[in-house]
């Protein structure tokens, strides 16, 4: 039986502004920052974990000082194309630690791949490793990233 889910009102969305920026913020202290007291404020942090509203907490690494500089993005397009090319396409790559995120997207290509390398030489072994484990790969298109502008997983979210 599913449970019904809780329409975020606009204490929840404070709540969660504050959660994405300082994850790590002790629950008294953020229910003095939105105007509630310590358990219901609370409550609705465990509301949203159960409800799946809020995913789960990290800390942000930096690239650069676990040396992964270099940041690439790759198209992937297949030479077939059916629900079951989707699905083993979609395993193998899930269980690829060196992905980091997976898209599967409309356009001229099927998949966009996001992945932080140490150097050029792990691109090329990686990507020549990629395209062999997928059933049916046909082509692929790179993007080195020259500068980082701008990378979040900050959500703004209407009040």
């Amino acid at each position: 039986m599913e449970r019904e889910k809780h329409q975020l009102d606009r204490m929840d969305r404070k709540i969660l502004d504050i959660l994405q920026r300082e994850g790590r913020i002790a629950i008294t202290e953020l229910a003095g920052r939105v105007g509630l007291t310590t358990s219901p404020c609370a409550e609705r942090v465990k509301r949203m974990e159960r409800d799946g509203v809020i995913t789960g907490y990290h800390a942000q690494v930096s690239a650069a000082a676990v040396d992964k500089p270099l940041l690439v993005f790759v198209e992937i397009k297949l030479a077939a194309k059916g629900a079951d090319v989707f699905d083993a396409v979609r395993d193998e790559l899930l269980h690829m630690a060196e992905v980091l995120e997976c898209h599967l997207v409309s356009g001229d290509f099927d998949y966009l791949l996001k992945f932080r390398l140490r150097d050029m030489r792990e691109y090329r072994s990686l990507l020549g490793g990629v395209l062999k484990r997928l059933p049916v790969a046909a082509e692929s298109r790179s993007f080195i990233v020259m500068e980082e502008i701008k990378e979040s997983l900050y959500l703004p979210l209407a009040r």
